[in-house]
């Protein structure tokens, strides 16, 4: 009986073997997982050949938008088909929670939805050119071949959040997700297929970004790059884009602020702020690991949000008491321990967390638990940088205006929140936060109609919503002479 080759590269709508493969882990307790295909460089050329050829001599971008919203709706169909069978293998790669990992489905259905919902909407618009005789639009065109380039957190959501429009738009892609949650990426080319996308307009590479993502982000052949994940890499892709000038989207996280007035709802906010930070081990780009508090109810708010975080119950994602999951690796882990470590050296008082776990229950898993540090600064390293883990850093305020100064003052801009019963100081505030997302008491909720990024080293451009479609398209002036006549500029 012979073994299946490991999977993860596929281009001109064919599975391709490679050379070797990478063993992909649970993070819950280092279980193997499968074996993914672990591309070359070569490998990532083929694929973009293929995406190039399929636009340039396929029909897909010539496909009227509403066909091409049509198999969006059969591949968001095909997934809440298969949503047992997606759900379990992300929470096999991520770790996270199974009820987490269906919710996460919805909305990925939801995503392909509406991009399949709103095709053949926008058909440009018409210009006055204030003549009898000249008609001028404004159209759209798609951007070309697309390098997809999506992180370890949210695997499919992510990749969702970039194959809907770019495939909306009339765009063929390559898609590179991360090497260590590929799972549910691998599943993602045999639903496209099967909802009738053509061959070499979807195409993947499973591997590392040194070895293939590199290609992507510098092949010619590639129109543009969208990328979420660390800022480093960010930077990176932007330097290695400019030479050939692409179109670069990043979605680059950020240190979140969560800020409460003394007027709020305490129950709902001490409640809402756990959740901010902690769901998913804090390994969301928006969560929110600052907690602003306004000095006069400080002490009494901590307290009870430490006491209700140290009652957070650690699993795998199959545990049904769990609460929370793993880190995605011990190396990850280790770099989170790190930083609390470096914030207590700061002058951070840590309240509860801090230590690897030693129950046995959790020893084969890469486990940290909900951290608080309480007393932090503005200066501090664990303000200004994020940790990506479950830990939550605590700093006081005493007015609007500081509240307001105090959650900008770092480089990042994703989203925050602003707790009060205030209308007017809630608008106040919101419209003076510098993020792309502000909730007024509230945390976490989005929908796929709403555009989604940051401002500063958050990133650039915009996720989801008609903002997320534009990024994948072009924009053209067709003008129209339909009385055409000499103009006699010349004598001769």
């Amino acid at each position: 009986m012979t073994s299946t080759p490991p999977r993860g590269l596929y281009y001109a709508g064919d599975w391709h073997e490679t050379a070797a493969a990478r063993q992909i882990v649970c993070p819950a307790d280092g279980s193997p997982v499968a074996a993914v295909a672990e591309c070359t460089a070569e490998d990532a050329a083929s694929a973009v050949t293929a995406a190039r050829h399929a636009f340039d001599e396929g029909t897909w971008s010539t496909t009227p938008e509403r066909g091409r919203g049509e198999l969006l709706l059969r591949v968001a169909d095909l997934l809440e088909r298969d949503t047992a069978l997606y759900a379990k293998a992300e929470s096999l790669d991520t770790g996270k929670r199974l009820v987490e990992s269906r919710y996460d489905l919805a909305d990925i259905v939801g995503c392909f939805r509406y991009y399949g919902g709103i095709a053949g909407t926008d058909a440009g618009r018409v210009v006055d050119t204030g003549r009898t005789d000249a008609i001028s639009r404004i159209v759209h065109a798609p951007v070309g071949v697309c390098a997809l380039i999506t992180p370890w957190n949210y695997p499919l959501l992510q990749v969702a959040w970039k194959v809907a429009p770019a495939l909306l738009a009339g765009n063929t892609f390559v898609l590179k997700p991360s090497e260590l949650t590929p799972g549910t990426a691998v599943l993602l080319m045999d639903t496209l297929a099967e909802a009738g996308l053509p061959a070499g307009v979807g195409n993947l590479v499973t591997g590392t970004g040194p070895e293939v993502g590199v290609v992507l982000t510098t092949d010619p052949r590639v129109d543009l790059v969208s990328f979420t994940g660390g800022l480093e890499t960010g930077k990176s892709i932007m330097a290695a884009a400019a030479p050939t000038v692409k179109r670069v989207a990043l979605e680059l996280g950020g240190i979140n602020p969560n800020v409460v007035f003394a007027d709020a709802d305490r129950e709902a906010a001490v409640d809402m702020a756990l959740t901010a930070v902690f769901l998913h081990s804090g390994q969301v780009c928006s969560a929110g690991a600052r907690l602003l508090v306004q000095d006069s109810i400080a002490e009494a708010f901590v307290d009870e949000l430490v006491a209700r975080a140290q009652q957070i119950r650690m699993g795998g994602p199959f545990d049904e008491a769990a609460e929370t999951g793993p880190l995605i690796s011990a190396a990850h882990r280790d770099k989170v321990h790190a930083y609390v470590e470096a914030a207590v050296a700061e002058g951070a008082v840590l309240r509860c967390g801090g230590e690897i776990p030693t129950d046995p229950a959790l020893a084969e898993g890469y486990f940290y638990p909900p951290t608080v540090l309480d007393g932090c600064q503005a200066a501090m390293g664990c303000v200004q940088q994020e940790s990506f883990g479950p830990v939550l850093t605590v700093e006081t305020f005493a007015d609007e205006a500081e509240a307001v100064r105090l959650a900008n003052g770092t480089p990042f801009g994703l989203a925050g929140a602003v707790w009060t019963a205030d209308a007017g100081r809630a608008q106040r505030v919101a419209g003076a936060l510098r993020l792309g997302t502000v909730w007024i008491n509230d945390y976490h909720p989005y929908v796929p109609q709403a555009e989604w990024g940051g401002f500063g080293q958050s990133g650039n451009g915009r996720e989801l919503g008609p903002g997320g479609l534009a990024e994948y398209r072009e924009t053209k002036h067709i003008w129209h002479n339909i009385a055409p006549a000499p103009q006699r500029w010349f004598s001769s």
